[in-house]
């Protein structure tokens, strides 16, 4: 069962159609390959937990960040993964084709 938090699908509905797909699509994706995630608003963003933070998404003007929490799990051998952070990576999305669902799985 899918339960949406009422914040995180207010600030995915304020941001432009490119990317309410985009984020509608990660959030789905998140919901269905990971057994009992649930959704938090946190720092002003949407974070998505199961046990701990895993994966947020941002928007900014031209594209969709989504970040990930304990980076140093992820296998990432065409570095796409940007960031200097101790303990968070992230990709840009700019345009819905770009989600890549396998990856994201891969990455969650």
């Amino acid at each position: 069962m899918k339960i949406r938090n009422e914040q995180v699908t207010g600030y995915i509905n304020q941001a432009s159609d490119e990317q309410r797909k985009i984020m509608e699509t990660v959030r789905d994706l998140l919901h269905d390959s990971i057994q009992g995630v649930r959704e938090k608003f946190s720092w002003s963003l949407p974070v998505f937990i199961n046990g701990t933070d895993l994966v947020y998404f941002k928007t900014a003007k031209s594209y969709v960040t989504v970040g990930f929490f304990n980076f140093n799990k992820l296998t990432d051998p065409d570095s796409l993964l940007e960031g200097t952070g101790k303990a968070m990576r992230h990709i840009k999305i700019r345009k819905h084709e770009e989600v890549n669902n396998e990856l994201l799985k891969r990455w969650h």
